[in-house]
Parts: C-alpha cells; structure tokens; sequence
C-alpha cells in the first residue's frame, strides 16, 4: 500500500486537498488499491470517489494549479477526468445505478460509499483507502477475504451484475487470469446464464477487453475461459472450428491447443504479433484433408486465412493499419517454415514483401515453430535472421524496384497506361532482386524495358487491336 499512497501524484492530490472542503472526503478505490494490496505494479492511472461532487472538485483542483488540464467531464455520470504529474486520476461521485434491459448505460443517482461499492463489478475492486488518513474501508465486508483468498466474486448476485452491465462477463474472464484468481461459487454458472446478454455490447468494448486478455502472460488460460464458456460465439465464433482437429505427424496437439501454445511461446505485448498467432491457422478446419497416403494436409490455408483473418477482425472493429498487418503475416507464416536458409533474391523478395512486418514474421514463425511435437528438429532462425540483415543493408527495400518510372516505360514503348506497363515494371523489379539489375543503372533499365516489350508485349498489344 505503501507504493500507492507515497506515489508523487497521490502525495501532491493529498497535500493539495488537505484543508479544503473535502478533507476526510476522498477515497482512493478500484484497481490501484487492489493492485497496491496484492504488491502488484500499479498503473498510470487512479479511481477516486466522493459522496459529493466529484465535477466541483476537479474543477476546483484546476482552479487551485493541482492539475494540468481543464477537467474532462462527464455529467450524467458525476464523474471527471484529470491529470496530475502525468497520472490520470478519475474523481467519481458515490453513486447508484439502475439499468434499461437493452443497454448496460445506467441511470444514475447520487448515493453512499456503501451504495457505491455494490454497483461495482467485483468484490476486489471495492476497497477503498482515504486519501487523507490512509485509513482502508471493505465496504461490503467481503472485499479483503476475498482478495487474501483469491477469490472473484460480484457484490450482488452474480447474475444480476452480469445482465446489469454485460462487460462483466469479459472483465471477469480477464481478472481470472490477470489476478490469478478463481471464480467463486456461482459466478462461472452466472456468465453461462447471461452470456448472450453480450449481444447488447458494441463490438469497440468488446475488442478492448479481448485484446487485453491476449496481451497477457497467461494469454491461454483467458482463451480457454472463452471456449468453455462459449463467449467466442459472440463475436470469433470460427475459433470453435479449431477445437479437436488434429494435425498430422509433425504435431501432438489439435489446432486449438496447438494455436494456444504458439500464443503462449510468442509472450509479447505487441497486439499485431499477438493476433498473428492468434489466428495464423484458422483456416485449417476449412481446408484439411487426407491425401492418398494417409497425411493429413491443409492446402492454402495461409491463403484462406489471411481473409478469414480479415472477416473476424473487421467485425471486431480493428483499426485498418492492424487488420492489413496481422493478415500480411498469417498469408506469409508458412514462407519460412520450412527454410534453413535462403537465396538472397528469395530473401530480397522477403524484404521488399513483408516491409516493417519482416521482424514480426520471424517471431510469427519461431513461436509456430516451438510448438511442434517434441522430438521434431525446431528450425534455427538465426542464419535467417543474419542473412536478411545482410541483405537488408546490402539492398534496402527501398531500392528493391523498377530503376526506371512507368511514364519511362510509355515513353520507351508507346504503350498507354495499362496492364501492360505494369508487367514490364514487375520484370524489371524481379531483374533487380535477382541481381541482373542495378538497382540505379537506368541505362540497362531502358534497354531490357525494350527487349522485353518486343519480345513479351508487343505481339500482345498488336493481337488487342486487330480484335
């Protein structure tokens, strides 16, 4: 506790109000105080809660120079946003809520600490410490139990709190894992009663808590939560495909588990890769099959899945930068699955293909990679890794094109803008990644330009206008 209440921003909210009308007032509560109790690292963020005012407050704290912005307010819920030394504090006026059946926005009404406490969603997140004497309050009696015993539980009955504010579902998901606690007696029967009350919730919430749980060291066990609570169907029902579809001889575990564990062997933080290993197989139920001989085989399915990839991101409202991103790696994950090594035009092509995506690829492919049956040889990487290095300094990817511009080519040639001008620019760029090509020798540009539009296209052109 003592990391939250002598972190500088605290210390200079407390000293700031000290003497002022909301001395005594002020509660510090939620997640900085359970994560301060369970020694956890806090974050940059803080929950405070009054039974007064809490948009007089910051605006009062603005007046007085406490805090660095003019206080982002949010009047139908009595709460406001402000900054102080850079951490963001969220001033939080004691409330009740009551819930329309199809929406988890809530009407509100001034209330108690007590009140307050019961509308939040876990137990955990409803201790409270005074920012003027450091004294800690359980509001409902149960918090401090259930932290010490690790236990989730919801201060009202589990069903009501879940089809008041369906998000509950996932943050509960989410907490079991980040937290490392179990879920107490009827709370797992509760989501499973109001699961499809997730209908209610826009697909923005819903990515943010999910891209939360992937992120997380322990990535797999919020995934399985998923599963066996059926929460996928709500918005990635194709996961489920994965469940029990077994792979062949280079791998012991089904598409589900297997995916799993490429999370789990990835252990990143960036959302990109962590999606990328996500749903690098995705499309293997659509596309297995047994071959003559017995093996099992999954043709194209890099192909398919970069669309399905696609599908379920866009309905999950990602930004375009990351769906291009992710899909780019699952369509190229099997490019180096099987390469110990690489001719430097293959590894040109790399380069100039995958772009800023190249060193999320590798790790796509080495966390792939380690999940294969034990026993089996895991690819080395590390030549690859030099040898794109060396490539990539020898011929940087901006220089991995055409020396010469398509109105070159149309000056050269004839042609008007088409098809046509494009081929001729794809084979000059491939002439450059095999090495026949300088990268700036715009003279031999020229000269092959022409060749091969004597010997490939013209005749083409010349068949298009005759018909």
């Amino acid at each position: 506790m003592d990391d939250l209440l002598h972190h500088p921003a605290v210390q200079k909210l407390a000293k700031g109000t000290q003497n002022s009308p909301w001395t005594g007032q002020l509660y510090l509560v939620g997640g900085c105080v359970r994560d301060a109790l369970l020694e956890r690292p806090l974050k940059n963020d803080f929950d405070l809660v009054l039974e007064s005012s809490a948009v007089e407050l910051a605006e009062w704290l603005y007046e007085e120079g406490l805090c660095e912005h003019y206080p982002v307010v949010y009047p139908r819920f009595g709460t406001a946003m402000v900054s102080v030394l850079g951490v963001q504090f969220e001033f939080v006026t004691a409330r009740k809520e009551s819930y329309d059946p199809d929406s988890r926005k809530p009407f509100v009404e001034p209330a108690t600490l007590l009140e307050d406490s019961l509308r939040r969603d876990f137990t955990c997140n409803t201790l409270a410490v005074n920012l003027h004497s450091e004294e800690l309050r359980d509001p409902t009696g149960m918090g401090l139990a259930d932290l010490k015993a690790g236990l989730l539980r919801t201060p009202l009955e589990p069903a009501a709190t879940f089809h008041d504010d369906p998000l509950r579902i996932l943050r509960a998901v989410r907490f079991r894992a980040q937290l490392g606690f179990e879920f107490a007696d009827g709370l797992g029967e509760a989501i499973e009663t109001e699961r499809d009350r997730l209908k209610i919730i826009s697909m923005e919430r819903i990515r943010e808590e999910f891209s939360k749980m992937i992120l997380l060291p322990n990535a797999d066990e919020s995934l399985r939560d998923l599963m066996a609570l059926r929460l996928f169907s709500h918005f990635a029902p194709e996961f489920a495909a994965l469940v029990g579809v077994s792979q062949g001889k280079w791998h012991h575990l089904d598409v589900w588990d297997h995916t799993l564990l490429v999370l789990t062997n990835a252990q990143t933080d960036d959302l990109i890769l962590a999606l990328a290993c996500l749903l690098h197989d995705i499309a293997k139920p659509p596309t297995r099959l047994v071959d003559a001989e017995g093996q099992i085989r999954f043709f194209g399915h890099e192909s398919v899945g970069a669309e399905m990839a696609r599908t379920i991101l866009r309905r999950m409202r990602y930004g375009n930068d990351e769906i291009e991103a992710v899909t780019l790696l699952v369509k190229n994950h099997m490019r180096l699955a099987s390469s110990a090594s690489l001719s430097t035009p293959a590894t040109r092509r790399l380069i100039r293909d995958l772009g800023d995506q190249l060193p999320r690829l590798i790790e796509l492919v080495a966390a792939d990679a380690s999940a294969l049956k034990p026993g089996v040889k895991v690819l080395d990487l590390e030549p690859l890794r030099e040898k794109i290095e060396a490539t990539r300094i020898a011929t940087p990817a901006s220089v991995l094109r055409s020396p010469i511009s398509g109105e070159v080519v149309m000056e050269l040639t004839g042609l008007s803008p088409g098809p046509s001008v494009g081929k001729i620019l794809h084979y000059l760029t491939e002439q450059v990644i095999e090495g026949n090509l300088a990268p700036q020798d715009t003279e031999s540009a020229r000269h092959m330009a022409k060749q091969y539009f004597d010997s490939e296209i013209r005749g083409e052109t010349s068949e298009e206008n005759r018909q």
